[in-house]
């Protein structure tokens, strides 16, 4: 008897990953809702089997397959993406299969070579290659940089499904496996959160996605990423949402992010907010004490305005403020506008560090940086005022979010 059991997409192809229902930290991205490493099974002449697990739920993998058939019945193994969340059960995988054949990207092998030291075998496919598993096919389509330079997408087309890798994925643990299990809402937050904080600085090659599925001419039915649902129901919904965030237009939105040690730098925060609302832009207000970074980055994914509020501390900036900063310039934003604020007791240094810091991640400041000496009276909590309305002129015009 299996302890785990497939999860089946098709008449011929099955969900056998792995759910991981613990998980907080993906490389500094907080998954509040877990995760899964989603791993498929075609049953095709060729048996084969698309990508695998992160190493500790192997078992778990081999236990699905098992449910469907003996493991040592696949003959090909496919790698779409070498990073270890789905490579990580991969050398175990050869070893007790024996497949046939192993196929990955060129740099894919290259990838798995530098990972597994000693892994050999591994063929080699090129952008547009089918391979043919009997009574199917599966073509594959180099995705590079999406997001690693191995990428590839796998499309099984006499099935519609386009096993798409990390793209088009989210970090979500659930008992349901398809995107018509569950809500709307949940869905497009966690959706938007991978993007920002996964795919955003590789939008250019999103563009180029769109560009390369459209001259190919695939019209997948099926969406089986390598994290979260599977889309059956909402493909061109997700297809949409994904060409409007790789646009990357701004929107009628602040992003008001600081932290503070005794409430002067939080004073100044909501003085801006509500210079920025008085002129109808939408603002969120973000503490990095309770805050994280990766719901900073998934709130600028649309916004129009960075602005950054930190207080000086041993003559720097506040330590989760400089990280924030740090992990939002690794996303590659564009198109924003901002200013930094921050409070101070003897000399007032962070202020100047975060203008500096936004120029160079190309946010265009709307006003020069604005300080407090230590509680700001009426005077500066009316400037911090202006600075939101004189932010919010700017993104005047600009549709909603």
């Amino acid at each position: 008897m299996n302890v785990y059991d497939a999860t089946r997409i098709t008449d011929n192809v099955y969900w056998v990953g792995a759910v991981d229902w613990s998980v907080r930290d993906f490389h500094g991205y907080l998954t509040s809702n877990g995760t899964t490493y989603n791993a498929y099974l075609v049953m095709a002449d060729k048996v084969t089997l698309v990508d695998t697990v992160k190493r500790p739920y192997g078992k778990e993998m081999l236990s699905r397959i098992s449910s469907v058939i003996d493991p040592g019945k696949i003959d090909y193994i496919i790698s779409n993406h070498a990073e270890m969340d789905h490579s990580g059960y991969l050398l175990d995988t050869i070893e007790a299969v024996k497949p046939e054949k192993v196929f990955a990207s060129s740099l894919g092998v290259k990838a798995l070579r530098e990972h597994f030291h000693g892994i050999k075998d591994v063929i080699e496919v090129k952008d547009g290659e089918a391979i043919d598993l009997g009574n199917r096919h599966i073509t594959f389509y180099e995705t590079k940089m999406l997001h690693w330079p191995d990428s590839m997408f796998s499309f099984l087309q006499e099935d519609g499904i386009l096993f798409s890798q990390d793209a088009f994925g989210m970090h979500l643990a659930s008992s349901e496996r398809f995107d018509d299990e569950l809500r709307d809402y949940l869905l497009e937050h966690e959706a938007a959160k991978y993007y920002a904080n996964i795919l955003l600085p590789f939008s250019n090659f999103v563009n180029k996605l769109f560009a390369k599925v459209e001259a190919a001419g695939l019209e997948p039915a099926i969406i089986a990423p390598d994290h979260g649902p599977i889309w059956r129901k909402r493909v061109e919904w997700i297809l949409e949402l994904y060409k409007a965030w790789a646009a990357r237009e701004p929107k009628n939105k602040a992003v008001i992010v600081y932290d503070t040690m005794w409430g002067s730098t939080d004073l100044m925060a909501r003085a801006i907010c509500d210079g920025l609302k008085e002129q109808g832009t939408r603002v969120k207000v973000m503490k990095l004490r309770s805050d994280h970074r990766s719901d900073v980055a998934t709130e600028l994914l649309e916004a129009g305005a960075l602005i950054v509020g930190s207080p000086t501390i041993n003559g720097n900036i506040f330590p989760t403020v400089a990280d924030v900063l740090a992990y939002i310039r690794g996303l590659k934003p564009v198109g924003m506008v901002g200013a930094a604020f921050g409070s101070y007791g003897w000399s007032g240094e962070a202020t100047k560090q975060v203008e500096e810091l936004l120029e160079g991640m190309n946010v265009e400041l709307v006003t020069e940086r604005l300080q407090s000496k230590y509680v700001p009276d009426g005077g500066v909590l009316s400037e911090c005022r202006k600075l939101g309305q004189a932010v919010a002129a700017r993104l005047s015009g600009l549709p909603m979010p």
